[in-house]
């Protein structure tokens, strides 16, 4: 029998699982193969469940919350064209400062579609489990995989709200655990499945792996889960509990370590060796934007030149703060990290050598002698054309328009006869507005930005981390790049910490090395083998691999950190940890006196 699945708004007040603002829903075939939109039970009820999560993890929803609250990034109001873009009713600002109200839209719109993505995945068990029960083998292995799911999504409440939601079917209502009931439950679930999930769907599916990688991910972050308010009491049986089932992962095998860092975040990072589990963005499993890599570019930029880009630009959104930039400085020292460590910079336009200096030149857009004198300062490139990827200062190399948000990229011919895009220095055109015979200056990427100041579009280091998709249809809708959830790197650096907790630091040093050591395509750029380790320069050393992943407000709370001053956040309070539970949902449980509470200090 065949069941048309389609999505739905679902009542969550009368499951108790608490919504507080509508969802963006769309009707759409979840099958896994996208065919008529006429599915099976076992394959519709886990599209289902997947289906919802690259929403839930959009720039304005987990993405942005987890990034925003931690020292890597921030976003204040940006000025140009007569007004203010960004301020956004001191959303971000607010986030930054640890400076939280129970409305925010970052923590309501995560709540929102995490409780509903966790009600898909039990309302997929509810159908899955009669068919187990029956003998049917698909639905045993897809049982594992939902119940795999149930506890990866709960580990993520409890990680930002201190609780989890107990739920077996979709009638009744549900039980919220704290601290060591949660953390247990959430242990059970996983251990009860590990042995009968399957071996083979991954990256875009819960597997073993994935269920041994997020098990070492909990131990991690127990003591933080038992009592979130506290100093951490890391116990040797936990960090021994990571090392087991890391150990697992690395050992089986299956697995490798990027040689290119940035390939870990193109289009065709599906099938790259070195992820466990990620959102499949592929084709018809695709149901969401490319907001990795556009939320921090520059707005007057258009990366990728040819007809079917040209909507495709940034949004002068978040920028790396001066101080995560810091860490990179203290520890390279004089050596600029563009040159000592592959993670940090990839040079992909190849700007002639005699063009490199812009110095003194202003913007030139259109082929008239004597406009500007520059009119020659731009380069050839094809289709394939791709910008810089990591962390961007200054100037960038890119496409242009014939006008500014209209007409086709600019084409040419060079001295050799070859035709192709012309690639410019960007110019800053967001902030001049739209006559183009005025703008005077180029996009100028600087350390230096705030809250407190007034910030040009152009202020702060930008995160080009993630490719702009290539399979998209039209720019930034649509991107066939994977969002990794878990990768090898974070394997090793999970049983490096755990390892170093539990006094072996050569074997944490040696985890280390293996993973910076890795990135080998570019040879010149590969980062050395530290000679020591420490928990401070551990801590540094996974803000490397993992910026932009939303890793970094979890590890700042285990290493004692988050509570630290940074770029225009002060706020100390170890409430703040942990994110307030939006009010709407609060109020929507006073029918069940005591079931829903406020975290404490808000």
């Amino acid at each position: 029998m065949k069941h048309r699945i389609l999505t739905l708004v679902v009542g969550l007040s009368a499951l108790l699982f608490w919504n507080c603002t509508d969802l963006e829903e769309e009707i759409l075939d979840e099958s896994l193969t996208g065919t008529d939109g006429l599915v099976e039970p076992v394959s519709g009820s886990i599209s289902a469940a997947y289906g919802i999560l690259p929403q839930t993890f959009r720039h304005t929803r987990y993405f942005g919350l987890q990034e925003i609250a931690s020292d890597e990034a921030i976003l204040p109001p940006r000025t140009g064209l007569g007004g203010t873009q960004w301020a956004d009713n001191d959303t971000y600002t607010t986030a930054h400062r640890h400076l939280f109200s129970s409305s925010n839209s970052l923590v309501t719109g995560s709540w929102s579609y995490l409780t509903t993505a966790l009600f898909r995945t039990v309302a997929a068990i509810d159908v899955l489990t009669p068919l187990a029960e029956a003998g049917d083998a698909e639905a045993v292995q897809a049982l594992a995989e939902m119940r795999a799911l149930r506890a990866y999504e709960n580990m993520l409440f409890l990680d930002s709200w201190g609780l989890a939601f107990k739920k077996e079917t979709t009638s009744g209502i549900s039980e919220i655990l704290r601290g060591e009931d949660a953390l247990a439950y959430i242990e059970t679930e996983f251990l009860d499945v590990v042995d009968t999930i399957n071996t083979d769907k991954g990256p875009g599916r819960m597997t073993q792996d994935a269920v041994y990688g997020f098990l070492a991910k909990l131990y991690l972050n127990a003591a933080v889960y038992r009592d979130p308010y506290g100093t951490p009491s890391f116990t040797d049986e936990d960090m021994a509990n990571v090392i087991t089932y890391t150990n697992k992962i690395i050992d089986n095998g299956s697995y490798a370590l990027s040689p290119e860092y940035f390939d870990l975040f193109n289009d065709e990072n599906h099938d790259n060796a070195e992820l466990i589990f990620a959102l499949d963005l592929r084709g018809v499993l695709n149901n969401d934007h490319n907001r990795w890599a556009y939320w921090s570019m520059s707005g007057s930029l258009f990366p990728r030149p040819g007809e079917m880009y040209l909507s495709m630009d940034g949004t002068d959104g978040p920028a790396a703060t001066p101080d995560f930039y810091q860490n990179w400085v203290d520890a390279y020292g004089s050596v600029d990290p563009a040159e000592a460590d592959a993670r940090f910079y990839q040079k992909n336009a190849q700007v002639p050598a005699e063009l490199e200096d812009i110095s003194g030149l202003t913007p030139y857009f259109k082929d008239t002698l004597g406009l500007k004198t520059d009119k020659d300062h731009y380069f050839i490139a094809g289709s394939d054309f791709e910008i810089d990827r990591g962390i961007i200062r200054g100037t960038m190399w890119a496409p242009r328009k014939e006008n500014f948000r209209s007409g086709n990229f600019m084409s040419g011919t060079d001295a050799s006869g070859a035709t192709g895009y012309k690639i410019y220095p960007l110019a800053e055109a967001r902030e001049n507005g739209s006559d183009l015979e005025d703008i005077t200056y180029y996009v100028d990427h600087t350390l230096d930005i705030s809250i407190q100041n007034t910030n040009s579009y152009a202020g702060g280091y930008r995160f080009a981390k993630w490719q702009f998709s290539k399979t998209s249809d039209d720019g930034n809708n649509y991107s066939s790049v994977d969002l990794i959830m878990l990768r090898l790197a974070d394997v090793y650096l999970m049983r490096a910490e755990a390892k170093l907790r539990s006094g072996d630091n050569a074997g944490a040093l040696a985890d280390v090395n293996t993973v910076r050591t890795s990135r080998t395509a570019r040879p010149d750029q590969t980062p050395k083998a530290w000679s020591s380790i420490t928990l401070e320069t551990l801590f540094r050393e996974r803000g490397f691999e993992f910026y932009w992943e939303m890793s970094r407000r979890t590890d700042q709370i285990r290493f004692g950190k988050y509570e630290d001053s940074w770029t225009s956040k002060t706020d100390a309070d170890v409430n703040h940890r942990l994110f307030p539970i939006p009010q709407a949902a609060i109020d929507g449980a006073t029918n069940t006196p005591g079931y829903l509470e406020q975290n404490q200090g808000y």
